[in-house]
């Protein structure tokens, strides 16, 4: 195990009619002036929007919107809700939604007090010293957003997608209330769990040795994933169901706290980040396609740890197989349950060709070779998107 610190300043306000005292946590973090961040108007068929609205006014709370943050946000989205929060003298961010809300939020809440482009903070030009505080109401399980200080936004005009992480960017608290998820479209209930499931791939496959705590708890949230999700299909208003997901979502990606000690990959989320950054599908979609192809490629790598995973997570019997045999097992039982649940398996159920698999491949690696399991340069990437077609 390596050495490590970990802080999480984030407060999770977890359970059914929490989002209800939106207007006291407002109040306790000092918000007068708000900038409510939401999407495409879902939150106004629910009647989450009026709700909060209602609760918000109570508080005698100003409140600025900025609504229609894309599934991917778009940088051009960003830098709208920067200028509303400078005219407007916003002293708080509240996002009301997905991982794609809550980044966009993130995004503005560090480009507000920078007197530079909020683009430098996702090309490694500038560092975040300040933002304006965040308070998320949650409605996806999915990114973890909520519990981290991360942020992805797609610059459209150039086709890049690309992420920052900070300690400034931390919500200062976030709602988990279950039954907000109740009325998520399906695809959006398994794209967030193929999300969540990643995220703790990209955790669990690693070369650090003598970890067995932080293995144990990333196979735990893949079980528990695997337990639920078809239940949520089933029955979208189950409780039980709708309620693990939505906290393996936050403790799959919550600073490191599953995997403290171990070194990360995040190839797999770098590959995908250049699909949809040219071709816009759902990021959830996209990893299904290429995180059992990312598996394939390198697995030969730490054999142990893909037997070890087939054996604990899908319960691949290795009584008379070789381990590269059970390796390949728990990587196609990996194949089959995305498509069980309804995601795709190919690009090309996207539409997607091979016209721009070495632009893909370029990006991936344009500040060097991406991956810790196995280094991967652009012809590895190359051969990993080709696999994915």
């Amino acid at each position: 195990m390596n050495a490590f610190q970990f802080v999480n300043p984030t407060r999770i306000v977890f359970g059914e009619g929490e989002a209800d005292k939106i207007g006291q946590f407002i109040a306790e973090y000092g918000g007068r002036t708000i900038l409510l961040v939401y999407g495409s108007g879902s939150i106004k068929k629910t009647g989450l929007y009026d709700r909060t609205l209602k609760h918000l006014q109570d508080a005698g709370v100003t409140v600025h919107e900025l609504p229609n943050i894309e599934p991917n946000p778009r940088l051009t989205t960003v830098k709208k809700g920067i200028e509303t929060c400078r005219a407007n003298g916003v002293d708080f961010i509240l996002a009301v939604g997905g991982g794609s809300v809550i980044d966009g939020a993130k995004a503005i809440a560090a480009g507000v007090p920078y007197e530079g482009d909020v683009w430098d903070f996702f090309t490694n030009k500038a560092t975040i010293k300040e933002a304006l505080p965040i308070g998320t109401i949650l409605t996806l399980a999915a990114t973890g957003s909520e519990m981290n200080g991360s942020s992805v936004v797609t610059n459209w005009e150039e086709n890049l997608k690309r992420a920052f992480g900070s300690s400034y960017t931390y919500p200062k608290f976030s709602i988990l209330d279950p039954t907000l998820t109740y009325t998520v479209p399906r695809n959006h209930t398994v794209y967030g769990s193929v999300d969540i499931m990643s995220h703790v791939f990209e955790q669990y496959f690693s070369l650090t040795k003598n970890t067995p705590l932080q293995e144990r708890l990333c196979e735990s949230i893949l079980q528990t994933v695997i337990e639920n999700v078809g239940i949520a299909l089933e029955n979208p208003s189950d409780a039980a169901a709708r309620a693990n997901l939505m906290w393996c979502g936050t403790m799959a990606l919550n600073g490191g706290l599953i995997s403290v000690g171990m070194q990360n990959d995040w190839a797999s989320h770098g590959i995908e980040h250049e699909v949809s950054a040219i071709y816009d599908i759902p990021h959830g979609a996209g990893l299904a396609v290429i995180f059992p192809n990312w598996m394939k490629y390198v697995h030969e790598e730490r054999i142990d740890r893909f037997v070890q995973y087939a054996v604990r997570v899908w319960g691949v019997d290795p009584e008379g197989k070789s381990d590269k045999e059970v390796a390949l097992a728990g990587i196609q039982a990996t194949r089959d349950f995305f498509s069980r649940i309804g995601a795709e398996s190919r690009l090309a159920d996207f539409g997607i060709g091979g016209e721009k698999l070495d632009r893909m491949a370029e990006e991936a690696v344009r500040y060097g070779a991406i991956g810790s399991f196995k280094r991967l340069e652009k012809q590895d990437v190359y051969a990993i998107l080709e696999m994915s077609l």
